[in-house]
């Protein structure tokens, strides 16, 4: 069997470092051709070092001499750097499949720029979606890609629609832990600070991601994301708070009957069922005991969290509106590790940035880049801030 060639876009983040190792855990199916970063060149160069790719990007192009020195004796590991490269390897004939791992709206160009090279997604980057879901579905469409969630949530869904085909689905059931915030009051919530909300109680992320979660514009994220990977109305996603995180996700048929995929909170899972759909690997780790914990749900309190109803509102309103969204929560999602703006401010200055920039029903790919830098403006003058993120 030919090794499958993996470009994985952000190697050096939580979801890259899984992936490495579900590649270890394979050898004789998997190897790593391209792996980047944004800053972390210290780490690229040791994961260079184990996994000997072809190519290593480092995005943040003041990094490339000394990732350049670091990998110096290791002629056959190219190196380049900027964010124009990593739009151009994701392009390179060898490559099988593109992990989209990277953090945010960076992930939206070389995710279209691998489709148009016809390359498999593995979707990670949800912000893609959540940005420019229509366009990317079309791009796919065009050019015969498939998309494959690696989210744990989007994965569990398609995972349960296998098999399911002429079936009509009556309801999406996207499970979410609740956060670290999901007890406490209108009140307490108010006086958060960006450490206690780092403090996930199930899973291990990067920062931005984990402070999504806090706010649930990471669910509302997955909201936008499962219309467009599984094209159901919005108004057919339900989001159930589920604190074990052992149900990642479920699907409820017209007959009112309900398939769900159950497992420990372990990411190396979706991801290796996206690289090897429709064959499913043995993995090591732990395994699901239903002895040992209970399984609960609740509906989300979205006068709490309420950026979760304004993800629900970008999508009825659909165009550019999830892409202000986006970059809006970007924005303060930063400020906010940095202590530069409260928890309660994340979703007012969301919602004052929707309101303030203008609608496009039907944007282009360079009305996107468009709408994302100007809503960027917007989120920071509103926090006082003299330079957008």
């Amino acid at each position: 069997m030919k090794k499958q060639q993996i470009c994985i876009l952000g190697s050096t983040g939580s979801i890259g470092t899984q992936a490495l190792d579900v590649i270890a855990q394979h050898p004789d199916r998997y190897e790593a051709y391209a792996l980047t970063a944004n800053n972390r060149y210290e780490m690229l160069a040791e994961q260079a070092r184990r996994f000997r790719p072809s190519a290593v990007v480092i995005a943040n192009e003041s990094y490339y001499e000394p990732l350049k020195a670091l990998l110096a004796d290791l002629p056959d590991v190219k190196v380049y750097a900027g964010k124009q490269a990593i739009d151009e390897i994701v392009e390179a004939d060898p490559i099988d499949m593109v992990l989209t791992a990277m953090v945010g709206f960076s992930g939206l160009s070389p995710t279209v720029h691998a489709i148009r090279a016809r390359k498999k997604i593995c979707l990670a980057n949800k912000e893609t979606l959540v940005v420019a879901g229509e366009l990317i579905c079309q791009l796919a469409n065009t050019y015969k890609v498939p998309i494959l969630p690696v989210d744990s949530e989007h994965s569990a869904i398609f995972q349960s629609l296998a098999g399911e085909p002429e079936n009509a689905v009556e309801k999406i059931l996207l499970t979410c832990s609740g956060g670290p915030f999901r007890t406490l009051s209108s009140a307490e919530i108010a006086t958060v600070t960006a450490d206690q909300a780092l403090r996930h109680p199930t899973w291990q992320m990067g920062a931005k991601i984990t402070i999504d979660s806090a706010t649930l514009m990471n669910k509302g994220f997955e909201v936008i994301e499962a219309r467009w990977l599984f094209g159901v109305p919005v108004e057919k996603i339900q989001v159930l708070i589920h604190p074990q995180s052992i149900v990642h996700s479920a699907v409820q048929f017209v007959d009112g009957s309900v398939k769900a995929q159950l497992g420990v909170p372990d990411m190396r899972l979706p991801i290796q069922y996206a690289f090897s759909f429709p064959e499913r690997l043995p993995l090591n780790g732990n395994r699901l005991d239903l002895f040992k914990r209970p399984l609960e749900f609740f509906e989300p309190d979205v006068e709490k969290f309420k950026c979760l109803a304004l993800a629900y509102e970008a999508m009825r309103m659909g165009g550019n509106m999830p892409c202000v969204l986006n970059a809006a929560n970007e924005v303060v999602n930063l400020a906010f590790r940095q202590n530069r703006c409260s928890f309660p401010q994340i979703a007012d200055v969301i919602a004052e940035t929707m309101w303030r920039v203008p609608f496009d029903k039907t944007p282009t790919l360079d009305a996107y880049f468009a709408t994302d830098a100007e809503a960027r403006r917007t989120a920071s003058s509103l926090l006082g801030l003299s330079e957008s993120v």
